[in-house]
């Protein structure tokens, strides 16, 4: 331990699917940011689902943690492409509609089994211009063939529902790419899709990601008709230099203005992204923008430290001298103060990254951060489900084709685009519990734990580990009848405990499981 009470760094490096950043997913892992060691887990994790690799969040330079979500990468920037006409919104609506009608006649229904449980996650590939700091499997396109990207898209969903036994899908992620570019038609003809071929409550959360340029008042009412009940929104500074610094479309008026509309059409269920440690920012500045955004936003938003990564703009620029390098220490402070600012406006720090009141929890991050099963539908994105059609019993990690075109011709021929299954062994699956279970503020509960290892308990693995006792007396670590979480002190600094924890489960386990191997 440190003298100043805080946990020393870990020496040994976190393995690097449980590093913290760069979807995110991945991370960049979970899905195109041009790299191929996706099985991270996932939001956007990086985020699971998504076609992104993640970014890290906070903590201090030597021990950043966990920071997006497995399911949702940042949104991309860009002018909106050309509308659907409004007989296209008024069919979108009709779709909807026939859906909730649906849903309202099925009556009550019975509890679903988990293994017949999923979130979906779609991704739309295309945005307008790609930012200065964006590496996600994102594409600019002279043009969209949006029929046919539409009829893939519902193709995939429909394959992968069967190929996955799932029968209740509880949740369902536009994401990007800036999937506010796509036609409301195409979000209701998915929506449609999905609620033909499994059960889709009427409640369920369907969440959109929209950037303020591609999101007029007219499009966010179109969208709510077509079954969208949840905006997502790429804000990411209200400071004008900052978003030309990231190749931003929009100016902060601008952002605010989409952000009124936002609440007005979808209100009490609003996110917000803002971005911080960026390349000579300081946190007085950054913590007035904070604070002005708290007066205005609704009830969740989600900090993201910015994430250098190579073949992007700004780190091009970073590395040849012409803006100075990001400063970690300054980016924990950040961190720190802004969560103790949303503290104090009332909002629950429920995983590392992201901050909600009045219970406005993103529940389709959720399912990754408690490991559900969730289907990753189109270019570049992953899934995790069990091929109940193919008499599987094994949980797969799976990678769509990452460029569009190649994507659309292998659905065509072949009904989904799958380009990489990977079976989960038992021990990777309860690596991933840890590590996504710990970014919540709930963390891991023995219910919860016993689902995926009956037998070797959290008891077992931590209780007389000398190097987690010592977290645990730094109070870092809570492990009690309830099972283990981080305190809130703890959460800032989950990328320096990761290593331990996992070198404790992986040492329980092969004690557990003798090698087949004389000697091995």
């Amino acid at each position: 331990m440190r003298k100043d009470g805080r946990a020393a760094a870990v020496s040994a490096p976190v393995p690097s699917r449980w590093r913290c950043g760069p979807e995110p997913s991945r991370r960049r892992s979970d899905t195109g940011r041009g790299h191929a060691a996706p099985f991270l887990p996932p939001g956007r994790p990086t985020r699971p689902g998504s076609a992104h690799t993640g970014r890290f969040a906070l903590g201090s330079s030597r021990s950043r943690v966990l920071a997006r979500a497995p399911g949702r990468p940042a949104t991309a920037g860009g002018t909106a492409l050309r509308g659907v006409q409004a007989r296209g919104w008024v069919k979108a609506g009709k779709m909807a509609q026939r859906r909730r009608l649906a849903e309202d006649a099925g009556g009550p229904r019975g509890p679903t089994p988990g293994s017949q449980r999923a979130a979906l996650y779609v991704h739309w590939p295309y945005c307008e211009k790609r930012c200065s700091y964006c590496n996600f499997n994102k594409y600019i396109p002279r043009g969209v063939d949006e029929a046919a990207m539409r009829r893939c898209l519902v193709t995939e969903a429909q394959t992968l529902l069967q190929l996955s036994g799932v029968r209740r899908v509880e949740s369902v992620f536009f994401g990007g790419g800036t999937p506010s570019l796509a036609s409301p038609h195409t979000v209701a003809a998915v929506l449609e899709a999905v609620a033909q071929a499994t059960h889709l409550p009427a409640d369920s959360e369907v969440t959109l990601e929209a950037n303020p340029t591609s999101a007029p008042s007219s499009r966010l009412a179109a969208f709510r008709a077509a079954g969208v009940n949840r905006l997502s929104i790429g804000l990411q500074s209200l400071d004008d230099t900052e978003l030309q610094l990231l190749g931003r479309t929009h100016s902060a008026s601008e952002a605010l203005q989409m952000l009124a509309e936002a609440r007005r059409h979808f209100p009490g269920r609003v996110s917000v992204d803002l971005m911080l440690g960026l390349p000579a920012q300081h946190v007085g500045p950054w913590l007035g923008q904070l604070r002005k955004l708290l007066r205005l936003c609704d009830d969740h938003v989600s900090l993201y430290q910015l994430s250098l990564e190579r073949g992007t703009a700004l780190f091009t620029q970073v590395q040849q001298g012409a803006l100075p390098a990001p400063d970690p220490e300054l980016a924990a402070e950040m961190y720190q103060e802004g969560r103790a600012v949303l503290r104090e406006a009332g909002f629950r720090q429920y995983e590392v990254s992201n901050f909600a009141r009045n219970g406005a929890l993103s529940t389709h991050n959720w399912t990754y951060w408690q490991c559900g099963q969730y289907l990753g539908v189109g270019p570049g994105a992953h899934g995790r489900f069990i091929p109940q059609g193919a008499g599987g019993h094994t949980r797969e990690a799976r990678i769509q084709t990452l460029e569009p075109d190649s994507w659309m011709k292998e659905v065509t021929l072949f009904g989904h685009g799958t380009r990489r299954r990977v079976p989960l062994g038992e021990l990777a699956l309860l690596e991933e519990v840890l590590a996504m279970g710990l970014r919540t503020d709930v963390g891991i509960t023995h219910q919860h734990w016993q689902q995926f290892e009956p037998q070797l308990t959290l008891w077992d693995l931590f209780v007389a580990d000398k190097e987690v006792q010592e977290l645990l007396e730094q109070g870092l670590l809570l492990l009690d009848h309830r099972g283990l979480r981080c305190s809130w002190e703890g959460l800032a600094v989950l990328d320096s405990m990761l290593p331990t924890l996992l070198s404790r489960l992986q040492e329980a386990w092969q004690q557990r499981t003798p090698s087949p191997v004389p000697g091995g």
